[in-house]
């Protein structure tokens, strides 16, 4: 946003919190050498934005640069509280604790989480940070909603400041089972820095039930079913919340004239082949690219896919590229599509388009209508909204999905072509039965895709969170109003 729709505010008292480990702004410098924030492109913000509005809302997070701090502000209407984080914070708690122990440890130890005390040291603090800067900016009996991995200390530690509010707490990502969470050194810390929500949200019930048997097993507190029963009287509940999308948003996009001639432009510069297959995703450990691009390659190897009319397009958003891990992984995808190119690809013909590099949401909306087949197979996914995403831009009711079973979509989006990411024949023969589907299998199976993410899109996600954070401490006498749409 310019400057004009940006203005400068005092912290103020707001009925509804939101605690995120970054804004949903994102700073950038223009050509002159000025500074304005932009809006980020998740979810979360078009999810959160409506009620925030309607209940004197403020978000607090970080800016995503090292600082020393930035006053509160306002943006398009948006109440923003920036929490400062110190260069060795940044490497310590968010390099570090966030993405080299939780992260990989959280996502089936798809790599080696690694466990550092002074790590540990820093993620308290910067917890703490957050936690004093929300009962700052809470109202009396507000509603603070705490999110995802970064903030696993923050409900306990408000909690304690702030006994009067009523506090949800929602997970993004997996949550591991029992015999990987115990190998985190701060397991009851983290569970503890948990029970201090009233609601604990997860993607998945196996998610939510992981929970509350590790509370039960580590933490002594009695529990039945979704409940846990803390000493000191409180109930907490926990329970699965599968997120979602803008699905009304993505439609019309779709729908629009200048995505559907940018996807005729697409498969012309591709050469105007039979199939389209497409990848996106975040350039990370957990999103099984590299498996996925083995397996086609053996595809065109073994002369089942051609590629003069067969291409496979992979888009990788960048991504930690600081961390030594994702700095190794980039490098192997390199060295795997040059060689499979080199190997297989003809002049004007490559097997694999890769493109290293993000994308505006009307390209990502070109690139789902032209393709045929969307090949998601995650190693280990809490959601994966690109499935989604893929579904909500095929108002034609064409396409194929192939999805992981161990991503969370899988749940909903039950007839998608499901593979195990870890057996490559298998997913070689999924991608074969989808390139080949008659075309009324794939409407079939779209419709019903369609329907469920229209059905249950992001706002029916917060909407649904928050009637159930509203209830899980009925001794408060403020309730949010609902938006409006």
């Amino acid at each position: 946003m310019s400057a004009a729709s940006r203005t400068k505010t005092p912290t103020r008292q707001a009925d509804l919190v939101i605690v995120a480990n970054r804004l949903p702004v994102d700073r950038v410098v223009n050509a002159d050498g000025s500074e304005d924030w932009r809006r980020s492109p998740g979810g979360l913000v078009t999810a959160i934005e409506p009620v925030m509005r309607q209940n004197d809302g403020a978000w607090i997070g970080w800016s995503g640069s090292a600082d020393g701090g930035l006053d509160p502000f306002v943006d398009d209407g948006l109440s923003l509280v920036p929490v400062p984080l110190s260069a060795e914070e940044v490497e310590d708690f968010y390099e570090g604790f966030s993405n080299a122990t939780l992260w990989p440890l959280y996502h089936d130890v798809v790599a080696k989480p690694e466990f550092h005390r002074e790590w540990w040291e820093s993620y308290v603090r910067v917890n703490r940070r957050f936690a004093a800067k929300a009962a700052e900016v809470a109202a009396e009996d507000a509603q603070v909603w705490v999110h995802d991995y970064q903030m696993q200390l923050v409900p306990a530690m408000l909690r304690e400041l702030r006994p009067d509010l009523r506090i949800g707490f929602f997970l993004h990502i997996p949550f591991p089972p029992a015999e990987l969470f115990q190998q985190l050194p701060w397991r009851r810390q983290l569970l503890e820095g948990l029970l201090g929500a009233d609601l604990v949200g997860f993607q998945r019930p196996g998610a939510s039930q992981n929970f509350v048997r590790l509370v039960r097993q580590r933490v002594g507190h009695k529990t039945h079913r979704d409940k846990i029963y803390l000493p000191d009287g409180r109930v907490v509940q926990a329970g699965s919340f599968p997120i979602s999308i803008d699905t009304k948003a993505l439609d019309d996009l779709a729908r629009s004239e200048s995505v559907a001639e940018r996807a005729l432009e697409i498969r012309e510069q591709l050469g105007n082949p039979r199939k389209v297959l497409l990848g996106i995703d975040r350039l990370d450990y957990t999103k099984g690219i590299y498996d996925r691009l083995r397996a086609y390659g053996e595809l065109v190897e073994e002369g089942t896919v051609s590629v003069e009319d067969t291409v496979f397009v992979q888009v990788a958003t960048p991504s930690r590229e600081r961390v030594g891990q994702y700095k190794r992984l980039r490098d192997d995808i390199d060295r795997l599509v040059g060689r499979l190119n080199g190997d297989l690809g003809e002049i004007g013909s490559p097997a694999i388009h890769y493109m290293h590099t993000s994308y505006p949401k009307d390209e990502m909306a070109a690139l789902f209508r032209a393709a045929d087949v969307m090949v998601v197979t995650p190693l280990r996914d809490g959601m994966n909204l690109v499935a989604k995403e893929y579904v909500a831009c095929r108002w034609d009711d064409r396409g194929a999905l192939v999805l992981s079973e161990f991503a969370g979509a899988a749940d909903e989006l039950r007839q998608a072509y499901m593979v195990n990411p870890y057996d490559i024949n298998g997913m070689k023969q999924t991608i074969v039965r989808a390139m080949q589907a008659e075309p009324r299998e794939l409407s079939r199976r779209m419709k019903a895709m369609r329907k469920t993410v229209a059905d249950h899109d992001v706002k029916d996600w917060a909407r649904r969170f928050l009637a159930v954070l509203a209830d899980a401490r009925p001794l408060h006498h403020k309730q949010l109003r609902p938006s409006g749409d």
